[in-house]
């Protein structure tokens, strides 16, 4: 009797603990932006100190885009995604690697590559979107 009582009226079921509204690949986007204007103003300066001032900032810069592109993996890209685009893994696996190669380099090319796949992510999380 107390079972029926307590037992749940609804059964409800969500694709995510928050609205999927808080995930924007946009996010990992302004970061690698960042990423290549600072690789851009390393390049257009001999200062030393502000070498190692815009070494730090592009680090932590491309850090954050590092994780802003895992938890769009991780948290909104779901198996229908990864079923419906076979290629996700590979293309955020090759963000996560550009990341790291624009975290360790101070060529505007890297930065441009990291933008470049971001916006690959960006196109196909869109996709989704609209499903």
């Amino acid at each position: 009797m107390l079972s029926r009582l307590f037992a749940p009226k609804v059964k409800v079921s969500a694709h995510c603990d928050l609205p999927c509204g808080v995930y924007d690949p946009a996010q990992a986007r302004i970061e690698a932006e960042s990423v290549k204007a600072i690789q851009e103003k390393y390049q257009a300066n001999d200062d030393p100190h502000y070498r190692a001032r815009a070494t730090y900032i592009k680090e932590n810069r491309a850090e954050l885009a590092k994780h802003h592109i895992s938890v769009l993996w991780s948290d909104y890209f779901k198996a229908p995604h990864f079923e419906k685009y076979p290629q996700l893994h590979q293309l955020v696996n090759d963000a996560l690697k550009a990341a790291s190669a624009a975290k360790a380099s101070t060529d505007p090319a890297t930065g441009q590559k990291l933008l470049d796949l971001i916006a690959e992510i960006d196109k196909i999380f869109w996709e989704t979107k609209k499903a």
